[in-house]
């Protein structure tokens, strides 16, 4: 690092950029983080909670094609663990999954945000090695990939000594995703624009203590639900007021509305189905999550071995989570329970 910071202080002298010259210095001391961390701790895991969307009205369609959305969401204590460590001796990034299917090359979001943090930290020759053991469900609007991203970016800037802010990498996983923002916040957030508009929120009063989330087999595609959206029968309530509904009376009082729902209804006509048969079991407040296809019941039902079994005989994806939190800002991530 002082070779680095001298070379750094020879080139601002001889009249090179002084940008030049600080990231000289940044880099040094970046990488004198990176050899630190390796003395301590050159590994860590990291819970990738999902998220709900309690409520998600689709404001309006943007001239490039894009809606702009409002959106309260939520994290959950369910997720995925991804272990992260330095590994010097790599020629570049690694990632190994348990899930079959998975992408492991570059174009998963946890390769392409280990990127994004060196191409934007400028400490392009440090390497990675990641696993990643997926409890999420994909295609399922329950932001997993998304999650991922964000437990890499963390997790990368931890491990070399937090050079970033989380301010910055905040910032940095719009250039990847909409959704990334969003779990730097504390785990309650409203966020507009395409997602990338992050507000957190104080966590909601009087937690429920139990959240089901129940999935087909089947998948949908996020832009084939955008398509099928008719405008002109989204619901009308006033996204600002939804959401002092949940911050005055939590999950008790607010009301649960998706304007993505009856799209995804209208191409999956069983998902409206098994919304009834939620019902049926005694869950008094049902809504889907994102664009699908995981449906979110808040509290028990009625008989929870009875609705275990009917999930089982479905081959339903089907777990009771709850909500999770984490101190925004801080240098700590989710908790696992």
């Amino acid at each position: 690092a002082p070779l680095l910071l001298s070379r750094a202080a020879a080139l601002h002298g001889s009249g090179v950029a002084v940008t030049m010259a600080r990231r000289v210095c940044v880099a040094a001391l970046v990488m004198h983080s990176v050899a630190a961390a390796a003395t301590v701790s050159s590994s860590l895991t990291l819970l990738c909670p999902a998220k709900l969307n309690l409520f998600l009205r689709v404001v309006r369609r943007r001239d490039d094609g894009f809606h702009d959305l409002a959106s309260l969401f939520q994290t959950l204590s369910l997720g995925d663990r991804l272990t992260l460590q330095l590994a010097p001796e790599q020629e570049e990034d690694s990632l190994a999954c348990d899930a079959p299917g998975v992408p492991t090359d570059a174009s998963n979001l946890v390769r392409k945000a280990l990127d994004l943090f060196k191409a934007k930290a400028d400490i392009p020759d440090v390497r990675f090695a990641a696993t990643l053991l997926k409890r999420t469900p994909a295609e399922a609007g329950l932001g997993g990939g998304s999650s991922d991203a964000a437990a890499a970016l963390f997790g990368a800037n931890a491990l070399c000594g937090f050079p970033a802010s989380e301010q910055d990498l905040l910032e940095w996983a719009g250039d990847i995703g909409s959704d990334i923002s969003f779990f730097f916040s504390g785990g309650t957030a409203y966020c507009t624009g395409r997602g990338e508009i992050v507000r957190p929120v104080a966590p909601l009063p009087n937690p429920p203590e139990q959240v089901w989330l129940v999935k087909p087999p089947e998948g949908l595609s996020t832009p084939k639900v955008f398509k099928t959206l008719d405008l002109e029968k989204r619901s009308t309530l006033d996204p600002e007021q939804l959401l002092e509904g949940f911050m005055q009376t939590g999950t008790s009082g607010g009301i649960l509305v998706n304007d993505l729902e009856p799209p995804a209804f209208e191409c999956l006509p069983s998902l409206a189905e098994l919304k009834g048969s939620m019902k049926e079991h005694g869950f008094d407040k049902v809504l889907m999550s994102g664009s699908g296809t995981t449906l979110f019941a808040i509290g028990p039902p009625s008989d929870e071995s009875s609705f275990t079994r009917f999930c089982e005989d479905r081959n339903l994806f089907h777990c009771k989570t709850s909500f999770t939190q984490r101190e925004a800002g801080s240098k700590t991530w989710y908790a696992e329970d």
